[in-house]
């Protein structure tokens, strides 16, 4: 049986922060860090989804935490197939070179890039750039996996694999997971040959719980791929397709649903050596509340190893 940890996607939501789950005398970057890392082993990191972060920050995020945390770094934006924001690009790799104070697009006039609009050696300097922040983590035995959520149009093909083998070749030696949002990765007729093809490249596939009948939808099917299992938690809020990622993501799981969940984590402990067990239901400290429910819940069944956080220094 294979340890569990779980944790939140993210610790510095605007909601969160207003919520009160933080005491007031936890007040600075650092110390919410360190608030956060004394409740939960596990952190995802979403702000790189939006921008590259740097070296130093990845290196505080590693000195403000005790050894067995553990950070999930969701991978950015472009280099998964989504929209991005000129501005988010190091300013030295921008459209037109150096593009002067932030604005919303280049000197092209594009609000949103793609990879395919940028010469292939800007991306590959934005992948590099994008790994070397991330070493300090790596070196220092804090980073889990980069999350590679792709987007509702990379559907299953054999361009679309071998980009993602692309991802994992470019990305050591960090290791990578692998979340879909195309239904098409999961169907009934595919879901075999999906998971097939991350088996044999040991690439954890990233299972998810989220609202059913949407293009993005993914089925919550429960695999163990590689010797990291990852279970995002996503909610199911009535009002998924809002562009308020508030609305879209403020759902309270009931006990009841965290305890239906709790035996097939069980079962996936079983097929993995280490199992990521996020809650993405980031609206105040709805993420925070379950997460110490759900991890509770895993406690009382004996024999899941359930990592606690870190022990402070004495």
């Amino acid at each position: 049986m294979g340890e569990v940890l779980v944790g939140t996607a993210s610790w510095t939501d605007k909601t969160l922060l207003a919520s009160g789950w933080y005491p007031p005398r936890v007040r600075t970057a650092e110390e919410r860090l360190r608030f956060y890392a004394g409740h939960f082993p596990l952190v995802e990191v979403d702000s790189t989804y939006y921008a590259p972060p740097s070296q130093e920050t990845a290196r505080l995020w590693a000195e403000r935490t005790r050894p067995g945390f553990v950070f999930d770094v969701k991978a950015f934006s472009l280099l998964t197939g989504h929209p991005t924001r000129p501005a988010a690009l190091p300013r030295r790799l921008r459209p037109g070179g150096d593009a002067g104070p932030a604005a919303d697009g280049d000197r092209t006039g594009k609000k949103n890039l793609y990879a395919a609009d940028l010469p292939p050696g800007v991306v590959d300097q934005v992948w590099e750039a994008f790994v070397s922040a991330l070493l300090p983590l790596q070196e220092a035995g804090r980073l889990g996996a980069v999350l590679f959520q792709f987007p509702r149009w990379f559907p299953i093909g054999e361009r679309n694999k071998r980009y993602i083998l692309s991802c994992r070749r470019r990305c050591e030696p960090l290791p990578i997971s692998v979340e879909f949002r195309n239904r098409t990765w999961m169907s009934v007729e595919n879901r075999a040959e999906t998971l097939d093809f991350l088996r044999s490249y040991a690439i954890p596939y990233v299972c998810v719980d989220m609202p059913q009948g949407h293009p993005c939808s993914a089925p919550p099917v429960v695999a163990a791929t590689s010797g990291l299992a990852v279970v995002r938690f996503h909610g199911h809020s009535a009002k998924w397709t809002s562009h308020d990622i508030h609305e879209k993501f403020g759902y309270l799981y009931s006990p009841e649903e965290l305890r239906e969940w709790s035996p097939r984590l069980r079962e996936l402990a079983g097929e993995a050596d280490t199992t990521h067990v996020l809650m993405n239901n980031c609206y105040r400290d709805y993420a925070q509340t379950n997460a110490g429910q759900l991890a509770a819940l895993l406690r009382d069944a004996a024999d899941v190893p359930v990592r606690p956080a870190p022990a402070p220094s004495e």
